[in-house]
This record gives C-alpha cells, sequence and structure tokens, in this order.
C-alpha cells in the first residue's frame, strides 16, 4: 500500500513543498494529495494590490502541479482526526474524508479582528483573494462616476492597523486611487519597528500620497460609516479595512495537536509536531523557533523556510536519510509604498532593526523581483530538483528513528 501524504493548504510553503514531495519521492510508493480552498495560487503578498484595482497573476493550480503526480482537492478542510489519520473536507464535489499516513498542515491564517464590535460585519480585508475582490468592488462603486461631486469626491478609506499591511494596502490605494481620502490608524508611532531613517521615510511616502495618519490611537468600535476610538475620536469611513491582526483557524487545536495559545502547531526544529510525530506543519499555522531563538513572524520568507525543512524531514524520516537543517532565521522587512517607492530593513540577530536602510525607487523594484521569483519558484515546483526519485525505506517507523534531528 502507497504511502499517503496530504497537504493542506497551497500557498507559498505547502504548493511549493507538494510540488518538492512529488519529485523526491517514488509514485510507487507514495500518493500526494494537495487541499485548497482555491482554485488558482494566490499571491498574498499582492492582495492588497488587486484590491487597490490592479491585475495580479494567479495561476491555476492544475497548471501549478502539471506533470507532478500531485493530486488536487479543491475542497476546505472542516476537520482532522489525528487518532484516525484522516482529513475531512467539504467543497463543490460534496463532503468526504481523506486518509494520510503523513499530513503537511500549511493552511495559512487569516485577518483577526480581535472581538472589536462591527469589525467582522464592517470591515474589509486583503488577506484573501475574495475578501480583497471584496474591497475592489467598494472602492470602485466610491469611484463611481455617477455619485454626487463626480468620482471619489469627499469619499474615505480608513485603514486600521501600522503593521507591513496596513502600511502597504494604505499607500497602495493612495496612489492607485487618488481621488478617495486615505487615513492610516497606528497603534503607537508609525513605523515604530524601524530604523529612525526608515521611520522618517515612511512618512515623507505617507505625505506624498496624501495618506493621513493617526497614531497612538485605539480603535474601539467600527461601525458602517464610521470609525469609534477609544479616545473619543470618530473618523468618517466609506470603506474600512482592517489589518490589525491575523489569526490561524481553529482546526489544529480542535484536533487536539499541540498547539500555542494563538492556535500556532508547536514543531520541532524540523517543523514536526511535538504532540504527533505523523504531522507537520508549515508557514503561519506552524509556531516555529527561529535561529535566533525567538519565534518566526508570519510571512512569505518564513513559509519558505519552514516548507523546505518539513519537506526535507520527510523525506528524510520517509527513505532513511540523514534529515538537512535548513536555515530559519529572519533578516529584516520589505515594505511597498506604492509602485514606485519602498523601504528595506534588515534587522540584526535580536530582531531590532538596523541604522541602515534602503528606500525609493530601488528598494521598490527589489521588492517587486523578490515577488516575482516568489510566484515562479511556486508556480514551478520541481525546477531544479534531481530527477532521481526516492523509494521509501522498508521500515519507515524504524528509519523515524534513526534520522538525525
Amino acid at each position: 500500500m502507497k504511502h499517503r501524504i496530504v497537504v493542506l493548504g497551497a500557498g507559498y510553503a505547502g504548493a511549493y513543498a507538494a510540488g518538492t514531495l512529488a519529485r523526491r519521492l517514488s509514485p510507487e510508493d507514495t500518493e500526494i494529495t494537495v487541499v485548497n480552498a482555491e482554485p488558482d495560487f494566490v499571491q498574498r503578498l499582492r492582495l492588497h494590490q488587486l484590491a487597490a484595482g490592479q491585475e495580479i497573476e494567479a495561476p491555476r493550480l492544475t497548471e501549478v502541479f502539471a506533470g507532478t503526480e500531485v493530486r488536487l482537492r479543491l475542497a476546505r478542510v472542516t476537520a482532522i482526526d489525528p487518532d484516525r489519520r484522516i482529513v475531512a473536507v467539504a467543497g463543490a464535489d460534496g463532503d468526504g474524508e481523506l486518509d494520510y499516513d503523513t499530513l503537511l498542515y500549511a493552511l495559512g491564517s487569516h485577518v483577526a479582528h480581535s472581538g472589536v464590535p462591527g469589525a467582522a460585519e464592517h470591515a474589509f480585508d486583503v488577506t484573501g483573494r475574495p475578501s480583497a475582490l471584496r474591497l475592489r468592488e467598494r472602492l470602485d462603486s466610491l469611484e463611481s462616476p455617477d455619485r454626487p461631486g463626480g468620482p471619489g469626491e469627499g469619499r474615505s478609506v480608513v485603514v486600521v492597523g501600522d503593521g507591513l499591511t496596513g502600511i502597504e494596502t494604505a499607500t497602495e490605494i493612495a496612489e492607485s486611487r487618488p481621488g478617495l481620502s486615505v487615513t492610516l490608524i497606528a497603534r503607537g508611532e508609525l513605523g515604530a519597528p524601524l530604523s529612525p531613517g526608515a521611520r522618517a521615510h515612511l512618512r515623507r511616502a505617507c505625505d506624498r500620497l496624501g495618506v493621513t495618519v493617526v497614531e497612538h490611537t485605539t480603535v474601539e468600535a467600527v461601525e458602517a460609516t464610521r470609525v469609534r476610538c477609544a479616545d473619543g475620536t470618530v473618523l468618517t469611513s466609506d470603506a474600512t479595512v482592517w489589518t490589525a491582526g491575523f489569526a490561524v483557524a481553529p482546526l489544529a487545536a480542535a484536533a487536539s495537536l499541540e498547539v500555542t495559545g494563538s492556535g500556532r502547531i508547536v514543531v520541532d526544529d524540523t517543523m514536526r509536531s511535538v504532540s504527533h510525530p505523523n504531522v507537520y506543519a508549515a508557514g503561519d499555522s506552524a509556531h516555529a523557533v527561529g535561529d535566533n531563538g525567538r519565534p518566526l513572524p508570519m510571512s512569505c520568507a518564513s513559509a519558505g523556510y519552514t516548507g523546505r525543512q518539513a519537506t526535507a524531514a520527510i523525506v528524510g524520516r520517509l527513505t532513511g536519510r540523514e534529515i538537512p537543517k535548513s536555515k530559519l532565521e529572519y533578516v529584516g522587512n520589505h515594505i511597498s509604498l506604492g509602485r514606485r517607492d519602498g523601504i528595506l530593513q534588515m534587522v540584526d540577530g535580536e530582531a531590532r532593526a538596523k541604522p541602515k536602510f534602503m528606500g525609493g525607487r530601488k528598494a521598490a523594484r527589489i521588492k517587486a523581483g523578490i515577488l516575482g521569483m516568489s510566484l515562479w519558484a511556486t508556480s514551478h515546483p520541481t525546477f531544479g530538483l534531481p530527477k532521481r526519485r526516492n523509494r521509501l525505506a522498508t521500515a519507515p517507523k524504524a528509519a523515524a528513528e534513526r534520522a538525525v534531528v
């Protein structure tokens, strides 16, 4: 009987890992299935561009996995039973169950409203393609020429949260839709984790783009046409975008996997669950400790590191080979400020911003290049991998014990 590998999620971590596993493991011994709710690969790091009105590539997953022998199941994961080694799914083809011997959990994260009244009902977000398209539709309606006063006249957009997603969303909308008034609400000082020079560059970019920044402010409630702040300030808003936090699905916690308080799966340095040895995690859903002793942040870079390590561990344990160690590092942030400006901020071993940074068009081009390479690598998951596929060890359990961890 073939060893059944099920990969949950086809984002940056899951899609690349599935293709790599397919190239490195013999199809005579393994069967690989990817479960994903969307038929396309979603460039999550560019969803703020999609919302702002730009077109971004979304390769079909059937094309991504063409020639890899990876099976694609378009469905939503509804439950995991690690004792029976079963994943329950629901999709257009109906509900069903998938058996697995090895599970790679890479379902990523979604917006977290943190219990703020009205945020779930009235705010938009850019954590998924459907939600980004809903925001885009709303912004289009605000710029409709049929509106009194002309396209966008007197219409306001409020972005809540000054993390990287909030900054990129606010500046992208302001640049792409100059007729709209954009306000960015920051809990503390704008760009607080950045170096002084990078913070000054960010502030100049917001001024240039006409983004109003409201600092040291906490949102108390979101209503249909306004945002109420804890200090009593009320901001008119025709479209509120929530970027003030991200969370993972409760599936892992419900399945009794060991998770953190936020629901991320606790893994060892090979990305294997510390409570269930046949379950691995990668990307935002994994609580992985980096080389600096700190948990890796939710990011595309972290998805790459953890996905590669999980793949190497699965292959090593199943084939009885030594498991190589991938670097698990956090080197910095790449922030786009519209299409013609950006910031590259490197950090030290303690995740503190280094004094020097890069800003301007060159930083924007580098960010665009990184995104382009990420898309290409994900769309060609088997490129550059050896064509020789490894057979499984005759006794996988014994091999797992012998593997270097």
